[in-house]
């Protein structure tokens, strides 16, 4: 049965196939198929197609905080297309200026801890405050799960409808850079468009984590109380990352329990190194649900952000954070160019069969490889 193709208005031009939709000719007209009967083709309406922008107008745009142009410049920068990569790395460059005058924060938490209910009351809050709130999420994690940011976004309903804030999802898939080049580069275009809090959520578990903490300045995690043994309920690898941890559902009564939780784990982290220099990560307790210690994590988020400004380790982490984008993306181009290698790719199979036999060292199997790659 043959079918057509349509590209929502949206789609930048010359995009692949990728973002297509196939529709059965039986759909638009063609045999009904089930009373015997041709069904009558009923004329689409004409919508005209979206001009593609320039690169002075996504520029202007974003800088004048127009929110049609930040969604498309987004799309531009986030897409897999060779052919939009060097327009949205131009439109980068010359955003780039106008980037960094945000507070980046991460958000991560065990299962129900309450991520959106606490991300949608702060950036509430935030916002009453006058400020303008960037939403992101990222699952580097997942190929599958990817598309659930736009459930976050449902339940987010009060903050996705106020014009001070804007939430994102943050696509895992993709080419050079994958999901770390995406979202920060999606964090730049932000806060070009005069978004003064970034806040980073992780939706998957594990990877994400240490892929937030890579592109933010400030990393919260997010626990509850009387979820059984509170120290063991999280990963000690991920408590090294925080700057505060923060037990939410502090109310009604589980506020005795939510202080206690907040006592174990002040316990606990005076025998973790801190995640950084000069900061003494604590944790705390907010009820997302009725707003009581939101405003208190807020303060605590500026008190960090001007004490590591003062001693030059805010700086300094961004610098770093920037340097190790630059060489992961090489790793990654690098890592692809191997398995892509047609040499590689002919002798992978049998390399492999040999050392699952004990026929060839590991070591060995890699060299093998490796020469086969430099093309000797």
């Amino acid at each position: 049965m043959s079918e057509k193709t349509y590209k929502p208005d949206w789609v930048p031009e010359n995009a692949g196939q990728e973002f297509t939709t196939s529709v059965m000719a039986g759909v638009d007209g063609g045999h009904d198929g089930i009373l015997g009967q041709t069904s009558v083709a009923v004329p689409r309406p004409h919508v005209p197609r979206r001009r593609r922008l320039t690169v002075d107008e996504y520029v202007t745009g974003v800088l004048a905080g127009d929110r049609n142009a930040l969604g498309q410049a987004i799309t531009l920068v986030e897409s897999n297309s060779q052919a939009h990569l060097d327009m949205g790395q131009e439109v980068l460059r010359q955003l780039i200026p106008y980037t960094g005058n945000s507070i980046r924060v991460g958000i991560t938490g065990v299962p129900g801890a309450g991520k959106s209910t606490f991300i949608e009351a702060l950036g509430l809050h935030l916002c009453e405050q006058g400020h303008k709130v960037a939403v992101l999420a990222v699952d580097p994690s997942s190929t599958v799960t990817r598309g659930s940011i736009l459930g976050d976004k449902t339940r987010m309903e009060l903050l996705s409808r106020d014009l001070r804030a804007f939430i994102r999802p943050s696509p895992s898939s993709g080419t050079l850079g994958g999901v770390t080049r995406k979202s920060r580069e999606t964090i730049l275009v932000c806060e070009a468009a005069g978004f003064d809090v970034i806040l980073v959520e992780t939706v998957g578990v594990g990877q994400s984590e240490t892929t937030v903490r890579s592109m933010v300045d400030f990393f919260l995690l997010l626990m509850i109380a009387g979820a059984g043994d509170e120290l063991q309920g999280i990963k000690k690898g991920i408590m090294e990352l925080a700057d505060a941890l923060l037990v939410n559902k502090a109310d009604g009564d589980n506020k005795i329990r939510a202080n206690a939780a907040r006592a174990d784990y002040n316990r606990a982290l005076h025998y973790l190194a801190p995640a950084t220099r000069g900061w003494y990560t604590k944790a705390y307790t907010c009820s997302a649900l009725n707003g009581d210690g939101i405003d208190a994590i807020w303060q605590v988020i500026g008190t960090f952000r001007q004490q590591v400004t003062a001693s030059g380790v805010f700086e300094q982490r961004r610098q770093r954070q920037t340097l190790d984008w630059v060489y992961s993306m090489v790793e990654e181009h690098l890592r692809a160019s191997f398995f892509n290698h047609a040499g590689v790719a002919g002798i992978r199979a049998g390399v492999e069969e040999a050392v699952i036999e004990g026929h060839l060292p590991p070591t060995v199997a890699a060299q093998k490889l490796i020469r086969k790659f430099e093309g000797h």
